[in-house]
């Protein structure tokens, strides 16, 4: 399934409760939008978790779907809440208080990309905002609520897994060159996700021979907030992966190692689809 927002890949029989997503690898970037920035066709990328999607593409082949963002993060944001309006770029939007993401330009419609460099020359209307916040993002939530209310209902319980990739710089500075974690699990404290299922994907993340760490430096932004709610047996994980893992990052190239990594994803991604095969299976851990 298809649309401006987003594409599902469905596997041919649904045998896991969990699900995957990937909301920041969207890179269909429209003429007019590239039209209106300052940026080249390049820099305009630095905010896309690129390729992510690929490397999680596996996942349907052990009976989980993949939700994918279309759309880039420098056009909407869909780990944003939808009111999260920036007065700096978005014509008449009144200050709402403090708010960090906001401040520092990564609003819903991101005034800047990641690096801090500004997208556009001057504002944006409200309506043009508007507009893409109900061709995108909203498309986006209402399939991914449906999707995880459908799976609550044939499994009992959802997990979903929300896939994204991290700039090395995040976590390769100084010090800890060399000892950073390449994988960052977010589950905002416990509050979004069971400790036996984080445990669980820890482990299959550290068995394979990669550092891992919880919550530092990312742990999990809106859709983590909204969509993980234990007490109802709905659980949401964020996985950040460093980028340096898997890519050339200055050239936004998968690199030689690309194929190599995403074989040993694969094993990965089949031990958390296995952990949602049985609908009981999380709870007698």
């Amino acid at each position: 399934m298809q649309n401006a927002s987003f594409t599902l890949f469905e596997p041919v029989q649904r045998s896991s409760c969990v699900v995957f997503a990937a909301p920041h690898s969207g890179r269909h970037y429209l003429q007019e939008f590239l039209a209106q920035s300052v940026l080249d066709v390049h820099a305009i990328r630095a905010s896309e978790d690129a390729f992510v999607d690929q490397l999680f593409e596996p996942a349907v082949q052990f009976g989980a779907p993949l939700l994918v963002a279309n759309a880039p993060r420098a056009y909407v944001d869909l780990n944003r809440a939808f009111d999260e309006l920036d007065p700096a770029v978005i014509d008449s939007v009144k200050s709402s208080g403090v708010n960090a993401r906001i401040a520092s330009g990564l609003g819903v419609v991101p005034r800047v990309v990641a690096i801090g460099t500004p997208i556009y020359r001057g504002k944006i209307s409200l309506a043009e905002a508007q507009e893409r916040i109900d061709r995108i993002w909203w498309p986006y939530h209402h399939k991914l609520t449906a999707l995880l209310e459908q799976t609550r209902a044939q499994f009992g319980q959802a997990i979903l897994i929300d896939c994204h990739s991290m700039p090395h710089s995040a976590v390769g500075r100084g010090p800890l060159e060399g000892t950073a974690p390449q994988i960052v699990l977010g589950d905002r404290f416990g509050a979004a996700a069971d400790e036996t299922l984080v445990a669980h994907i820890h482990g299959a993340f550290v068995e394979a021979g990669f550092r891992v760490a919880r919550n530092t430096p990312f742990a999990g932004a809106f859709i983590s907030r909204r969509y993980g709610k234990p007490q109802i047996g709905q659980h949401a994980v964020q996985i950040e992966i460093d980028r340096s893992l898997y890519m050339d990052e200055v050239r936004i190239q998968p690199s030689a190692e690309f194929d190599a990594f995403r074989q040993c994803l694969v094993s990965i991604i089949a031990d958390i689809a296995r952990l949602g095969q049985s609908g009981q299976e999380l709870a007698a851990q």
